[in-house]
């Protein structure tokens, strides 16, 4: 998770290659905390716990409490001349090794003492441009009723390729689709690099790391003098593909530049994130429903089932690659899973942008309270104004002053029904209809 989106006040609970994880800002030691989400006196997620006034994550189930090493510092209900249980190991709650990097709290999914000082050997995919002042991006969250496979390649590079066409030469059908020019450059086990162009790179880092990169090439004429001296202009694509369970993922995503920054202080956050909404919404229910038939064919018949004959589609081809060769194919999920896709939902539920973005989004969410409050004004505001015409007796008000609180009530009515609208459809369901798109 990011961690502009975590709230140092409360636990949150969050599921990551079938675990269920909480993670909470332990103040004591200044880091954040993954810890396994069950208290191990009666298994209650600790995720619904509270951080307590000594900044110990306590079970409100029985009131358990626990340290930064998982170590249980309290049980109330033990008398206190009694023998030590919170210190028996059975009363320790599991943790998993976590770090921040990029802004972004990560763990390494085990929780066997050898693997204790693993981060100190082998960090999390490093992205050195979330760290360059020089750059400016907006970090964004949202979990994804489809699989990581689809997530990583077939849905972003999808999307962004269609985003970032420059050329001018070629025609381009209605979805902006035109000839592109992919070449594997470099494939290991760490992942692949291809470049598209001149000026454009992509590069997968194992395990869920997929980065764009475009090189915005300077005009001839400024080759010469100040500008030369400038950095290269970049605009990056950068996203985090996490697998949660079959059929479900988490995606960030972050696009840093260095260039146009005068623009950003104009737009917020959340309406960054309303427009990556709807870039995800529009190929959703296509994307659930191409995930279905790729397992209902199998893994490795994925290259029978689809049709890839153009450079356009290397990425995709050279992942699968990659997965088949380095990673058996397919997640492995251990026993938690027997791979199934869980039930199609309605679409509704499927594209719901509350549950699966908002509540986890800091900015998005505060704009949600903010523009609720305002909703609910706006028809107090209407409903005031026509009580005080409706109690005022003939006389007492003209019929100049009479006529403006009716105006202002009908505005103020008509601006809390389009502030409704405006509301369900940014931050709880927005549908895609491609025939009228």
């Amino acid at each position: 998770m990011p961690v502009c989106d975590l709230d140092k006040r409360a636990p949150l609970g969050k599921k990551v290659l079938g675990l269920d994880v909480v993670v909470w800002w332990d103040k004591n030691e200044n880091e954040w905390k993954v810890f396994d989400d069950r208290c191990p006196h009666r298994l209650a997620p600790l995720s619904e716990g509270r951080i307590d006034p000594s900044g110990r994550l306590q079970c409100v189930y029985h009131g358990w409490c626990f340290g930064g090493s998982g170590d249980c510092k309290l049980i109330p209900q033990a008398p206190l001349d009694g023998p030590p249980v919170h210190s028996f190991p059975k009363a320790c709650v599991a943790v998993y090794p976590s770090t921040v990097q990029n802004g972004i709290v990560w763990f390494w999914p085990n929780t066997d003492p050898q693997y204790k000082d693993i981060l100190a050997k082998k960090k999390p995919p490093y992205v050195p441009e979330l760290d360059d002042p020089s750059f400016d991006f907006q970090m964004f969250n949202r979990d994804i009723a489809y699989g990581y496979f689809i997530c990583v390649f077939i849905k972003n590079l999808g999307n962004i390729t269609r985003l970032t066409q420059v050329s001018c030469t070629v025609k381009v059908d209605r979805e902006g689709g035109s000839p592109i020019d992919i070449n594997i450059q470099k494939i290991d086990e760490n992942g692949f690099t291809t470049t598209e162009l001149p000026n454009r790179q992509w590069k997968f880092v194992s395990p869920c790391l997929l980065q764009g990169v475009l090189t915005i090439m300077e005009s001839p004429n400024n080759i010469q003098g100040k500008l030369a001296q400038k950095p290269p202009r970049k605009d990056l694509f950068i996203f985090f593909a996490i697998p949660v369970s079959p059929g479900n993922s988490r995606l960030i995503s972050v696009f840093p530049r260095n260039f146009r920054l005068w623009i950003d202080p104009f737009v917020s956050r959340w309406m960054h994130h309303i427009m990556q909404n709807l870039v995800i919404d529009s190929d959703f229910y296509l994307l659930q429903v191409q995930e279905e038939k790729l397992m209902e064919a199998g893994p490795s018949n994925w290259q029978k089932t689809c049709f890839v004959p153009t450079k356009a589609d290397t990425n995709v081809v050279a992942y699968r690659k990659w997965l088949k060769k380095y990673a058996g194919g397919q997640i492995d999920w251990g026993t938690k899973f027997n791979g199934s896709l869980p039930p199609t939902l309605p679409r509704e539920q499927l594209m719901d942008r509350y549950w699966s973005h908002v509540v986890n989004c800091s900015s998005c969410n505060g704009a949600y309270k903010g523009f609720n409050a305002l909703h609910i004004s706006l028809q107090v505001f209407s409903i005031a104004l026509v009580a005080i015409m409706a109690a005022s007796k003939p006389g007492m008000i003209s019929v100049a002053v009479r006529n403006t609180i009716a105006v202002v009530a009908i505005l103020c009515f008509v601006g809390s029904k389009w502030l409704s609208h405006f509301i369900y459809k940014n931050f709880h369901f927005h549908d895609y209809n491609h025939a009228f798109k």
